[in-house]
């Protein structure tokens, strides 16, 4: 089934993992075992031609990119990804999480000028980061199997989070399982002015008003995108 959303502010944010220097096909955050993505929206699963694809099926004003190489092995971001991306997508906004955890790290990519940084609260040892880096970047609460990932204090202390925070549920990305509605209806709770974006589980359409009455101001979608269950 594929079609555009009933009544609904959500905004969809799409998602390109990348892994080696390709675009990968996400499956239940089990990162070992992503291969390289067969998508109808791309002939190839290059980082650029994959970015093209997604905006033709849902035209949208920012991209989220996963470096899964420097959030899993600690390598630098892939910058030549990004920056193929950055010239296919003109005036897209792209959130780039590449497994940043030092203030170095952060400046360094805000000074390449490729998008905001998203910091993950899996890669994250230092949870003052997230306070001193402020608005200049995107917090990701990642959590696996209802388990908080990271320094409990960035899923406890509401005061240190930016104005956007992304709800990541690793196990659900991919899975076609839908989001975490639940989770998502505390975090607005404890937080009413913070815009959350869900990430991990999305089915169709059919789920972007269960997620805006949740208090989500956006979701991160691949495969429903890819699959053709979600189309504008």
């Amino acid at each position: 089934m594929s079609g555009a959303p009933s009544a609904t502010r959500t905004e969809v944010v799409p998602v390109l993992d990348l892994r080696g220097g390709v675009v990968v096909r996400a499956r239940a955050g089990d990162r070992a075992h992503y291969a390289p993505i067969v998508t109808p929206l791309s002939g190839t699963p290059a980082p650029a031609d994959v970015a093209r694809g997604l905006l033709a099926a849902w035209p949208a004003r920012r991209l989220y990119v996963a470096d899964l190489d420097a959030i899993v092995d600690g390598t630098p971001p892939d910058l030549d990804a990004l920056r193929a991306i950055a010239a296919a997508c003109p005036g897209v906004e792209l959130w780039v999480d590449a497994g940043f955890a030092t203030e170095a790290g952060v400046e360094a990519f805000l000074a390449a000028g490729l998008g905001r940084p998203v910091l993950g609260s899996e890669s994250q040892a230092d949870a003052g980061l997230v306070r001193r880096i402020g608005a200049r970047a995107v917090l990701s609460l990642d959590s696996r199997d209802g388990s908080a990932m990271g320094p409990a204090e960035l899923h406890e202390d509401a005061s240190a989070w930016p104005p956007e925070v992304i709800v990541m549920t690793l196990a659900r990305v991919g899975s076609g399982a839908g989001p975490d509605l639940a989770g998502l209806r505390a975090l607005k709770a404890r937080a009413p002015h913070t815009a959350f974006y869900a990430a991990g589980g999305l089915r169709g359409p059919e789920d972007l008003p269960a997620l805006e009455a949740a208090g989500a101001d956006g979701v991160l979608v691949a495969s429903a995108i890819h699959d053709g269950r979600l189309r504008a």
